[in-house]
């Protein structure tokens, strides 16, 4: 015999307002912390498994920077699943792919260039944010436009990634044509997390080395619990001579107490708050999802 469904209506019916009621507490709570930034702060935050949404800024065009090595490693992974490449393939780097005055562990290691494979070149770009890595393998991949045309293929429509590390450290204007919006971002995380894109392989290699992320430690991770796990991929501009700051940016998975699972994008544009203080507003919002949605 089947279970009457109307007490079940009315449970949820009963029980919608009031979440959604606590949910519009954590927004005010979230805006009450961006405040602290001087700046522009774009929120996006999906429950995998609940599917629960929150957004702040999340449909505002905010600066990506490394933050596009994510989508970037998303395509090269889809492009190993085909079979164009391998990722214990070795590839060459010149001592010319080296350039200097840019963040690269991978120079300092290897000055005149190496050979490495290619699940190694993601990691110096994903996990150490590496920007000679990310160039390197932009360069493979025929430039923005491949990456471009995979995010399309998936329906994403909000991220635009038009420049290289290379482009944007000639210009100061350039970093801004790379721009995304939070809720796209954070669906692109869903996309990938759910195993709807890549194969099983990809995705446990992409989720491993974005979980060994050394970047940011202050940020998503900053104030939760030291055992937290978080897969994430940071993105960092510089800061101009009127103390502008145009990205301070923190993406990523958060595997909660309860099991489940938060997609989340933390953006900080255009901010004229110190370091310490960019990283802490990111830290206390992810703290803040922690609380609401992990138990």
């Amino acid at each position: 015999m089947k279970k009457p469904l109307l007490p079940i209506l009315l449970l949820v019916i009963f029980l919608f307002p009031q979440f959604s009621k606590a949910q519009d507490s954590l927004k005010n709570q979230i805006i009450q912390i961006a405040k602290q930034s001087k700046g522009i702060v774009g929120v996006s935050i999906l429950g995998i498994e609940t599917r629960d949404t929150l957004n702040y800024n999340g449909n505002s065009r905010l600066v990506m920077h490394s933050v596009m090595k994510f989508p970037i490693a998303m395509t090269v992974l889809n492009l190993v699943d085909k079979g164009k490449y391998k990722l214990d393939q070795k590839m060459k780097v010149g001592k010319g792919d080296m350039h200097p005055n840019t963040w690269s562990p991978l120079r300092d290691k290897y000055p005149d260039g190496t050979e490495i494979t290619l699940g190694e070149l993601l990691n110096y770009m994903v996990s150490q944010s590496d920007n000679n890595a990310c160039d390197f393998i932009l360069k493979k991949l025929g430039g923005t436009q491949t990456v471009m045309d995979y995010l399309q293929s998936l329906g994403i429509k909000g991220i635009n990634i038009v420049a290289s590390e290379g482009d944007m450290a000639k210009a100061w204007e350039v970093q801004y044509t790379n721009w995304c919006k939070p809720a796209e971002v954070a669906h692109l995380l869903d996309l990938f997390y759910s195993d709807k894109v890549l194969s099983k392989s990809s995705n446990d290699f992409l989720l491993k080395i974005m979980t060994e992320t050394t970047t940011g430690p202050k940020r998503l991770k900053g104030l939760l619990p030291a055992d937290a796990v978080v897969a994430h991929k940071t993105g960092t501009s510089g800061t101009n001579d009127e103390g502008l700051t145009p990205a301070t940016n923190d993406v990523g998975i958060i595997t909660l107490p309860n099991g489940k699972h938060l997609a989340i994008a933390v953006f900080v544009c255009n901010s004229k708050a110190d370091d310490a203080t960019r990283e802490l507003v990111i830290a206390q919002i992810s703290k803040a999802a922690w609380d609401f949605y992990g138990h």
